[in-house]
């Protein structure tokens, strides 16, 4: 995968990313939200495993720790309690309120989760109720209406995990988990948002085709493709809304 990176973005080179990474376009503008007396709550935190990435400044920037008073992690997953980027984990239960105060979150954000959330509705619900006036909700997550979320959508689940295994080397296993897409395009996103009244920006975005690292003509191609796609066909959606009600 490096190999095919390099030689498609050669800014990558100089510090392992390149200048379309989106996980540092995600929380590079997190960063830019969040201040010292803060308390961020990480909605799906899962194990941790960026803490394994093996570039430092991608790695840096997820950890939220020491930049805020309080991390927050929540999960329906046990596994998530060993989440060392995590201040304080409570492990939930899908469709049971969240046990966090109301009115107690600076920043919320949701990194590819929204994709497995059974009921989008309740999961926005409360998004309201724990995030304070003026607080923050980013979401990352896979667009429907992108060729990834059509593909994973044809394929059954149980076979997710293998083949993202064969084309994604440094993916593991247990950090894949079954896809519904209930709410998975801007147009939803954005209505979601105006709903509970949040003040919002979402937009597709396109980073490395890095799914097809096994041929640098496909990788090219895609490479391509994803420079022309329209927004509204972009692999993956950003979101960053502010609560305004009162």
């Amino acid at each position: 995968m490096d190999y095919f990176k390099e030689l498609f973005y050669r800014e990558s080179k100089f510090g392992g990313f390149s200048d379309i990474d989106g996980t540092i376009a995600f929380y590079t503008r997190i960063n830019a939200l969040i201040s010292s007396p803060d308390v961020v709550l990480d909605i799906g935190c899962g194990r941790g495993e960026f803490l394994e990435d093996e570039v430092v400044y991608r790695r840096n920037l997820r950890d939220l720790r020491g930049k805020v008073k309080k991390v927050v992690g929540i999960d329906v997953d046990p596994v998530s309690s060993e989440n060392q980027s995590i201040d304080e984990y409570y492990q939930i239960v899908d469709g049971t309120e969240w046990p966090i105060k109301d009115n107690s979150i600076d920043l919320a954000f949701s990194d590819q989760v929204l994709e497995h959330i059974q009921d989008p509705e309740f999961f926005f619900n409360e998004c309201k109720r724990v995030i304070k006036k003026e607080g923050y909700l980013c979401i990352r997550t896979t667009n429907s209406w992108g060729y990834i979320a059509l593909g994973a959508s044809i394929l059954p689940n149980r076979l997710h995990s293998k083949i993202l295994k064969r084309i994604q080397n440094d993916r593991s296993e247990e950090d894949v988990f079954p896809t519904v897409f209930r709410c998975n395009s801007i147009h939803r996103i954005k209505h979601q948002l105006s709903r509970i009244d949040f003040d919002s920006c979402v937009y597709g975005y396109d980073a490395e085709p890095a799914y097809f690292s096994f041929s640098n003509i496909v990788y090219g191609i895609i490479k391509y493709i994803h420079r022309i796609c329209p927004n509204y066909f972009k692999t993956i959606i950003f979101s960053f809304a502010r609560k305004v009600d009162e």
